[in-house]
Order: C-alpha cells, then structure tokens, then sequence
C-alpha cells in the first residue's frame, strides 16, 4: 500500500508535501505531483500538509478519482526506481488521461 496524490494537484503542485516527505518520493509531472509506490514507505507526513486535500491512503482514494492511482504508478513505468526525486528533478511524463485534463482553476 501507498499514498496518492489525486486531481487537486493537477496545475497546483503546491510542493508542501515534497518538503515533508521523509524519504525524497514525490516526483514531479508537468502538470502534477506522484507517490513512487515502492519508494513511499508510508509514513502519512505529505496528507496533512497538502492545502487541497490531494493525497490519500491507496485504499481511501475517492471513487471518482480512482484512476490517480495507477496514474501514480504508470507516472514511473520509464522512470523506474531512481530512489529519489531530489536527484531527478521535474519529469515530463504524466499519464494521457493528466495531460487531456482542461486547465484546473486555482485553488485559492
């Protein structure tokens, strides 16, 4: 099991959760944030922080957005295990469905 960040981080990349996560495996997308799955280790440090509520337990994830949690885990099908995201910096590789999103409103 793993965190996932969901579509209120699409076009928001607040990056609050990058700066609390422990272990350095949130990545990031063009267009938003991942969980690498086997790097996460589960600690919940990244849920609270988040200021719109985009990342759940895998198994809490909201059914209408259900299709973030492969997204979380196609995100690094390239990518592989880099074993940190410090040393990768931005990737440009989310998922199809991520990029045909419309432009997200700001959530302020």
């Amino acid at each position: 099991m793993t965190y996932v960040i969901a579509q209120p981080c699409v076009d928001l990349l607040d990056k609050a959760c990058i700066e609390e996560c422990p272990v350095d495996c949130i990545y990031e997308g063009d267009r938003m944030l991942y969980i690498h799955p086997d790097e996460c280790v589960d600690c919940g440090a990244c849920e609270p922080v988040c200021p719109v509520e985009a990342i759940y337990y895998e198994d809490d994830v909201p059914d209408e957005w259900k299709e973030y949690t492969k997204a979380n885990v196609d995100f690094f099908n390239e990518l592989g295990s880099p074993g940190g995201a410090s040393k990768v910096g931005k990737v440009s590789a989310d998922p199809a469905f991520v990029k045909a999103l419309p432009p997200q409103a700001s959530h302020e």
